[in-house]
């Protein structure tokens, strides 16, 4: 979907490409007045907010959807950008898109947050930016607990509300062969709740196996160690231990 040509009816084929000399010429005109140079600079940026937009294509939402809400970040950018600032307008622009999407899809969580919670979160957000420009550096939980008149708890309960649900199968490393999930980096301490039968048809198809196959199976799900212990443990990759355990449990199914 993130390839396709046409977007929110925007052939993304197509979009110019403004220079810098160009974008200074456009902000100046918007400064004096001039809408039609707004519109330009909209237009001449838009590549940004495809740019941006391919990060969040693991959500589940609409391509169109999060296009157009990356375009009220772009607005806004613009119309807030201070050329006498020694800064490139795209450095400015990509953290404002960003912003806007996340809360585009913090107020859109299947997990329902109370409105309460998200207040106090975001109030949270803001005091701490406004209290790293005053004092230059990252603030104390108390600080801004102190600063909002809420109890420290409060505040950690609404941030954690907030953030995002993480998919098991989100790719957190790729090293040009096979990805690394979250999934992947996850031990299991249960490891004794399968039944006899199961058991029995694991244990069969288990030497099938190589002795390091059996070995990295083992680690992995009956000691339920991550893949960066097994790694460690037997001296070679994680890249290599998810190679190897994805082989295993593919000639493991031949079997059961």
């Amino acid at each position: 979907m993130v390839n396709k040509v046409e977007i929110c009816g925007v052939n993304t084929a197509k979009l110019p490409v403004l220079t810098n000399a160009q974008m200074r010429e456009l902000f100046h005109a918007v400064q004096a007045g001039d809408k039609s140079a707004r519109g330009k600079l909209i237009k001449g940026n838009l590549r940004l907010v495809l740019s941006v937009i391919q990060r969040f294509t693991n959500r589940g939402e609409y391509v169109d959807d999060l296009f157009q809400v990356g375009c009220i970040g772009l607005i806004k950018a613009i119309d807030n950008f201070d050329l006498n600032q020694n800064v490139k307008f795209s450095t400015y622009a990509v953290p404002m898109i960003i912003g806007e999407i996340r809360r585009y899809l913090r107020d859109n969580n299947p997990i329902r947050v109370s409105r309460s919670l998200r207040d106090i979160a975001y109030k949270a957000i803001q005091v701490r930016e406004s209290l790293i420009n005053k004092h230059s550096r990252e603030p104390s939980l108390n600080e801004i607990a102190g600063e909002l008149n809420v109890p420290r708890e409060e505040i950690i309960f609404a941030m954690d509300a907030i953030q995002e649900p993480v998919s098991l199968f989100e790719p957190i490393y790729h090293d040009g062969g096979d990805p690394i999930f979250v999934m992947d980096q996850i031990g299991d301490e249960k490891n004794q709740d399968l039944n006899w039968l199961e058991r029995i048809a694991v244990r069969e198809a288990l030497r099938k196996l190589s002795d390091r196959e059996k070995l990295i199976l083992t680690l992995r799900f009956f000691e339920g160690k991550t893949q960066m212990e097994v790694a460690e443990e037997i001296g070679i990759s994680q890249a290599q231990v998810s190679r190897l355990e994805k082989a295993a449990l593919n000639h493991m199914r031949k079997y059961i």
